[in-house]
């Protein structure tokens, strides 16, 4: 694909995608959706009731703005360096030590439990890695 400015538009949208689909079964009921929605202190109604196209249409460009910075991070050095496994160890490393401690911080002001935060932890590890995955290996 052409890329514009060193940025790989089409493998950024897929990336940004990955968060919406890891979060579609990682958040699911018979997952770990409902231990969130407790911890969370959210009932069946406050999820009903939310505008969730707004909040999936920012989410996604959130998705958008983490995968431009991803893409960024991950893309550097030679051929041997341009692979999904390279890709998915940055993903990781920029989940560990910039995604979950912003979290986390926020989560321990809000008074969350560590249960909910490694929920959430958990999920942002997973979709780094994938989307750091994809935008490493998709040259």
């Amino acid at each position: 694909m052409e890329e514009e400015f060193g940025f790989n538009f089409p493998a950024i949208f897929v990336a940004a995608v990955v968060p919406m689909v890891v979060g579609f079964a990682w958040y699911h009921e018979k997952v770990l959706g409902g231990i969130w929605k407790k911890e969370a202190g959210l009932t069946d109604e406050d999820i009903q009731g939310a505008n969730m196209p707004l909040i999936f249409g920012l989410a996604f460009v959130m998705a958008i703005m983490t995968a431009l910075f991803l893409s960024l991070y991950v893309n550097h050095g030679g051929a041997e360096f341009q692979t999904f496994k390279h890709g998915a160890l940055h993903g990781v490393l920029a989940a560990l030590f910039l995604g979950i401690p912003v979290l986390a911080t926020n989560a321990l002001f809000d008074r969350r439990s560590l249960q909910y935060i490694l929920i959430n932890a958990g999920y942002w590890i997973v979709s780094f890695a994938l989307m750091g995955g994809i935008l490493c290996a998709w040259r």
